[in-house]
């Protein structure tokens, strides 16, 4: 009897916070992971050791998703790995993880500031996604990242949520005309969670700590363990029928 194939998983910024531990909960499932890193390599290296020891093949690839020009080369080197790996160069789930954090006041809010933004969060996300289309298997899924922050607004946020709202917009588009594939796309919605993102201000600002977790049902912060395993579950056979929908996991974040 032959064992089936393991299906595999592309994250970009999978090498720290939220990314890694939807690396790890992907490996836990049984699939394979492909991620991506912007500039430690050596956290990456680590993730990819430690879902090798789970059984798993996992690779790290160098990749900034805010500059569109490189993604032929890094689809390239992607299918070309994977084509040695396994005789084929397609994968199954696209989860884009990769970001960073922008607090601005609107009114303060810098040209650079948006553009910077908006390519990491909106245009990378929309032409990665395009390019990988013709290497995502049908029957795969993809998971977009969001942010509580497209449902509620806190002053210094606007740019970054503005885009990550234009991404859920977004992803019911890409359910929409990816239906006929058996593509299904969805979306993933933290909360504040405590990580080193944004330079760890909700992880290590006890102030901040306390108000996100005052403003919140089950009465603390997110920490990166909250997220991955909802990602990972939504690249199973038992999620096949969610599709186009905005999950937020937050807690119950100002309900």
């Amino acid at each position: 009897m032959t064992t089936p194939k393991s299906k595999i998983a592309l994250v970009t910024g999978g090498s720290r916070g939220l990314g890694r531990d939807m690396a790890i909960n992907l490996a836990k499932k049984g699939i394979d992971v492909v991620l991506t890193y912007n500039s430690n390599q050596q956290k990456a290296d680590e993730v990819v050791a430690e879902i090798q020891s789970m059984g798993q093949k996992a690779m790290a690839f160098q990749l900034d998703t805010s500059n569109v020009k490189l993604f032929d080369a890094f689809f390239e080197q992607v299918t070309t790995a994977l084509e040695e790996l396994t005789g084929s160069p397609n994968f199954d789930f696209l989860i884009n993880n990769a970001g960073t954090a922008l607090y601005a006041p609107f009114a303060e809010t810098t040209e650079a500031q948006f553009d910077e933004v908006m390519n990491i969060h909106y245009k990378g996300v929309f032409f990665l996604t395009q390019k990988a289309l013709p290497f995502i298997n049908d029957g795969g899924r993809i998971i977009n990242i969001s942010s509580g922050l497209a449902r509620f607004s806190f002053p210094g946020s606007s740019a970054y949520g503005s885009m990550k709202g234009a991404v859920e917009v977004l992803t019911r588009y890409l359910a929409k005309e990816l239906g006929p594939r058996g593509i299904a796309v969805n979306i993933v919605a933290p909360g504040a969670i405590a990580t080193d993102f944004g330079g760890g201000r909700v992880r290590d600002n006890k102030e901040i700590n306390q108000q996100i977790a005052g403003v919140t049902a089950l009465g603390r912060a997110g920490l990166p363990e909250d997220i991955g395993g909802v990602v990972a579950f939504l690249c199973t056979e038992e999620a096949r029928w969610i599709n186009g929908q905005r999950i937020e996991v937050s807690g119950g974040m100002m309900l």
